[in-house]
C-alpha cells in the first residue's frame, strides 16, 4: 500500500465534513487528493406575492431573526435507513442537541418520519397544511429530507422557507405558518425539540389563506 493510500485511511475523524472531489496523477505521488468543505444543502426563502427569493444562508438567517425567527444549520452526516429508530436517531446528534436544549429549557425531543409509504399521509399532510399556531416554539432539526414551512406575520407578505438536511427552525409560540412535505413522493426525517408535547396541539385560525398559495412550486 503506498503512503497516499494510508493517508487517506487515517484521515481523522474531524475530516468527515469533507468530500474526495477528484484524484489525479501527481508528480510526487501516486495519487493526490482534493479536499473541499462539505456543502449544506440549499435552504430557499420565497416570497410569492413579491416574485423574491434568498438562497445566501447568511441574508435567510437575517431575514429571519429579524422577524423572532431562530434559523440555523448543523452539520448532517449520518445516513439513516428507513429501519433506524427514534433513539438512534436522536442519540447520533445529542452533542449537538444537548446543549441546545438546555440552554434553551426544552426537556424533551421526538422524531418525525414521512415517507411516500407513509400510511394515511393525504390526512397527515392535511394536518399541517392548514394555517395554524402553537402554544410553544416549534423546532425542527432536519436530518433527512425536506419541507415547506410557510409564514403569515401580521403586516408581512407571507413567505416561505424550503428546509433541508441539516437545518434547525425555530418557529415562535403563536405563530401563524403552515408546513407541507409535498404532495407526491414525500420525504422528511426530522427531530422535533419540545418544552411540552401539548403545547404543538395545532390551534387552526380557519382563514384558509394557505389555499392561495397551493399552486406554488420552488
Amino acid at each position: 500500500m503506498n503512503s497516499w493510500l494510508k493517508y487517506i485511511q487515517s484521515v481523522p475523524i474531524f475530516l468527515k465534513h469533507y468530500l474526495f472531489l477528484s484524484t489525479k496523477i501527481c508528480p510526487t505521488a501516486d495519487i493526490c487528493v482534493i479536499l473541499q468543505p462539505k456543502a449544506f444543502n440549499m435552504a430557499i426563502l420565497s416570497i410569492p406575492d413579491e416574485g423574491a427569493r434568498i438562497s445566501e444562508p447568511k441574508q435567510i438567517r437575517e431575514f429571519l431573526n429579524a422577524r423572532g425567527i431562530f434559523f440555523d444549520q448543523w452539520h448532517c452526516d449520518v445516513v439513516f435507513d428507513d429501519t433506524a429508530t427514534q433513539e438512534e436517531i436522536i442519540e447520533a446528534y445529542r452533542k449537538d442537541l444537548q446543549p441546545f436544549m438546555e440552554k434553551g429549557g426544552y426537556l424533551t425531543a421526538d422524531v418525525i418520519s414521512i415517507n411516500k409509504l407513509t400510511e394515511n399521509y393525504d390526512a397527515i399532510r392535511a394536518k399541517f397544511l392548514a394555517e395554524h399556531t402553537h402554544s410553544e416554539d416549534e423546532i425542527r432539526f432536519f436530518v433527512d429530507g425536506k419541507g415547506l414551512f410557510w409564514f403569515h406575520l401580521e403586516g408581512q407578505p407571507v413567505f416561505n422557507l424550503l428546509c433541508e438536511q441539516g437545518d434547525l427552525i425555530s418557529v415562535p409560540e403563536g405563530t401563524k405558518h403552515w408546513f407541507d412535505a409535498g404532495e407526491k413522493d414525500p420525504f422528511v426525517k426530522a427531530i422535533r425539540i419540545f418544552i411540552d408535547m401539548s403545547g404543538w396541539v395545532p390551534h387552526y385560525t380557519g382563514t384558509e389563506i394557505e389555499k392561495r398559495y397551493s399552486d406554488f412550486e420552488i
